[in-house]
């Protein structure tokens, strides 16, 4: 169905040098070293703490993360009869770790960002693990359907350079953990920057792209664009409704959307770009293009929606907090009481 897209994007890579060109490849390593940075500069010990303290939420984000979302990756990649190619970057979108843009739509949408910050931190560090085999179980079979050469042997998943690629963007998070430490101010402003910065680079790329490879767009099926669009949605409706469904707090009804919505779309640039040769590359990394403009405008709809359902309950929370400051924790919990 996407074959001559496919074949259009492979013979760019051939003769033009790959979809994206060095100036932006230089720009997607920049942005992932900065979002992991200011990342790791919202994380201290405390954070961990909090997330053994709150074993449920973090527990439901996880069996989200890497228990639904691959699944529903999968199940759009096969209902929309995805090209190999396109559903492998379909799947590998759904086994990422969430991204730290969840946590500046988790605070903004009423949310839990505490619980935001340690389920973006618990998948990070477990999408090491998980990435890879999931992976395996899901994507295999699409890899097999791809013949990279005359030999006839079928493509393989780089499962190794996949690991090795997680493994590194773990040093930034380390980098802003320290930073956090020595001062805070600074970290404040990396943590805000962070965010922002992976937004304007995701939109710069687009337009970027776009510009140079617009006949891609025009080349590119609805089963894509639709792909694209509502991984993300699915994965915020599930996180919210499976919240509801075990009577979570609505904040955390919130979070758990978004960070069951919202993956890392920056890492997949760089995992892809670090992780697979050329024509497969570029391949590759078109869907995770249009899912990361697509999960900006679809989050940003969302939040605004979250924000004002959310509006009473954060109040309660916030008199609540402040009851607790002022008069104790057991004052605070009779007067939540009462209403």
């Amino acid at each position: 169905m996407n074959s001559e897209l496919i074949n259009k994007i492979a013979d760019k890579a051939t003769n033009g040098g790959g979809l994206i060109n060095s100036l932006e490849q230089v720009l997607l390593l920049l942005m992932v070293l900065v979002i992991m940075f200011g990342m790791g500069a919202t994380l201290n010990f405390k954070n961990f703490r909090d997330a053994l303290k709150k074993p449920k939420g973090i527990l439901v984000g996880f069996l989200s993360q890497f228990g639904i979302m691959p699944i529903v990756a999968y199940s759009i990649a096969v209902i929309l009869k995805l090209d190999p190619q396109n559903a492998i970057a379909l799947i590998l979108i759904g086994c990422l770790p969430a991204g730290s843009t969840s946590n500046m739509f988790t605070y903004f949408s009423r949310g839990d960002v505490a619980l935001s910050i340690s389920m973006t931190t618990a998948s990070t560090l477990t999408a090491i693990i998980m990435t890879p085999i999931l992976l395996g179980i899901y994507a295999s079979g699409f890899a097999e359907q791809i013949i990279v050469d005359a030999s006839g042997q079928p493509f393989k998943i780089p499962y190794i350079n996949i690991i090795i690629s997680l493994a590194l963007v773990l040093i930034p998070v380390i980098g802003g953990m320290i930073l956090l430490k020595k001062s805070p101010d600074w970290a404040k402003v990396a943590e805000e920057i962070a965010s922002f910065t992976g937004i304007v680079i995701i939109i710069f790329l687009l337009v970027s792209v776009i510009a140079r490879h617009g006949d891609l767009m025009l080349l590119t099926p609805w089963t894509i664009f639709v792909s694209a669009l509502f991984v993300g949605l699915f994965g915020m409706l599930f996180g919210y409704f499976f919240s509801w469904g075990i009577k979570l707090p609505p904040r955390w009804r919130r979070t758990i959307s978004l960070e069951t919505g919202i993956q890392n779309g920056p890492l997949s640039f760089a995992i892809v770009l670090a992780s697979f040769k050329a024509p497969m590359d570029s391949q590759l990394l078109w869907l995770p293009i249009l899912y990361s403009a697509m999960i900006v405008a679809s989050s940003s709809i969302v939040t605004l929606f979250f924000r004002k359902i959310g509006k009473n309950d954060w109040e309660l929370y916030e008199n609540q907090t402040i009851q607790e400051k002022l008069f104790g924790k057991v004052y605070a919990s009779k007067m939540a009481n009462q209403y």
